[in-house]
């Protein structure tokens, strides 16, 4: 993987305040409207009350993106190739959980599903790439 394209080692720290403002976002939500924003069928949505939604949406995928793709203190190609394996096998255990639920899930359900398949694959990316790198780490020290 070219470094060229990834983010400055800086920016996972913007990565994690993405990440908590949505937590807190969702939470401050969560408490001024703890029954949350529904609406009728056949009603059509003010611009306000979706914006809530977007926002959020916004907040985890930029949040994800950066702490993913950003380059690490020191990027050689041993993490260079981890970062590749890692992003190999999120992309495998995503679209294998997908098509799981591609057979087992049907109607409006549906729709939450493919939604949350966008953000699957940078968090398995995440946690795969960060437990590698953890491994990696633990075996330099012990020898």
């Amino acid at each position: 993987m070219k470094t060229r394209f990834l983010f400055p080692h800086s920016w996972r720290i913007a990565g994690y305040c993405c990440l908590a403002a949505f937590i807190i976002f969702g939470i401050t939500l969560k408490i001024l409207h703890p029954e949350g924003f529904t609406k009728q069928l056949n009603q059509d949505v003010p611009f306000g009350e979706t914006l809530h939604t977007d926002i959020k949406i916004l907040l985890v995928v930029v949040g994800l993106l950066f702490i993913a793709f950003s380059k690490e203190r020191i990027e050689d190609e041993q993490i260079a190739q981890v970062r590749l394996d890692s992003l190999q096998w999120a992309i495998y255990i995503n679209y294998a959980i997908f098509i799981v639920c591609v057979i087992f899930i049907n109607g409006n359900n549906f729709i939450t599903i493919v939604a949350y398949s966008v953000i699957t694959p940078l968090i398995y990316f995440i946690i795969r790439f960060r437990w590698k790198i953890y491994s990696l780490n633990r075996l330099l020290k012990n020898n």
